[in-house]
């Protein structure tokens, strides 16, 4: 459980597509076998300390004669960002996907003190 000291809670969200392989026939589209996309995001102001970061599918457009086959995760966590990882495997075909975020956690204020 993440427990935010003080009353200054930041959140940030965001919304990116990971790609759209039907467009250029990309591996997603038109692979087999395990796949895997990584995309960084870049918070907009650092956090005091590392947020917690939730993401999720907000579309997603998939070949309807495969088995649907997908696993979306955050990695790399960080006060200034984050990895989406976005994988499929066996004969799934995913023509695009977007996927939605949002981290909270403790953020700087102009009143805070930094003493050395």
């Amino acid at each position: 459980m993440l427990k935010i000291d003080g009353a200054r809670v930041g959140v940030a969200q965001g919304s990116v597509m990971l790609f759209s392989d039907y467009q250029d026939g990309g591996v997603m589209w038109t692979g087999e076998g395990p796949r895997e996309l990584r995309k960084l995001i870049e918070f907009p102001e650092t956090y005091r300390e590392t947020p917690v970061v939730h993401v999720s599918l907000s579309m997603w457009d998939i070949d309807q004669k495969q088995n649907p086959r997908m696993d979306i995760s955050t990695d790399m966590v960080t006060e200034e960002g984050f990895v989406i990882v976005f994988r499929t495997w066996g004969d799934t075909r995913v023509a695009r996907v977007r996927a939605d975020w949002m981290a909270i956690g403790g953020v700087r204020h102009d009143d805070d003190w930094e003493v050395e």
